[in-house]
């Protein structure tokens, strides 16, 4: 796929899309004779997963850090080894920082809904009290 098609597929723009490149999270798995770079589904599916990252704040070298993890682990396969299970511990640190993430934000989100509900509180106190003023 080219990278319109890409950046339609995974909602991103082209300018974050070639930002990721860049920084050498996400480059292109080929390029056409003329130089557009070309994306395969493996591609798209790391966009979509540093986005979800990105959603949680990672930095950037969290994103490398754990796109590298999960690189390894698909390239040793499910074989038991020493190595497996270090990425595997390496996993469970990102999903904590990922779940402490989540919980910061519902925090935010309840903040943000109660804040909401006060102005609509107060929204139907003052129309009540206008409507009280008319009579």
């Amino acid at each position: 796929m080219q990278i319109g098609e890409v950046a339609e597929r995974v909602g991103l723009s082209l300018r974050t899309i070639r930002y990721y490149e860049e920084v050498g999270l996400v480059p292109p798995s080929a390029r056409t004779p003329g130089g557009f770079r070309l994306y395969t589904e493996s591609d798209v599916a790391r966009l979509n997963l540093i986005k979800r990252m990105k959603t949680l704040e990672f930095s950037l070298d969290e994103m490398r850090e754990l796109l590298s993890v999960l690189s390894q682990l698909e390239s040793i396969g499910d074989e038991p080894s020493a190595r497996r299970e270090e990425l595997i511990e390496r996993l469970v640190t990102h999903r904590a920082v990922a779940e402490e993430r989540c919980a910061a934000l519902r925090a935010q989100l309840e903040t943000a809904e109660a804040f909401a509900a006060d102005l609509r509180s107060e929204i139907s106190r003052q129309r009540r009290q206008k409507v009280g003023q008319a009579r």
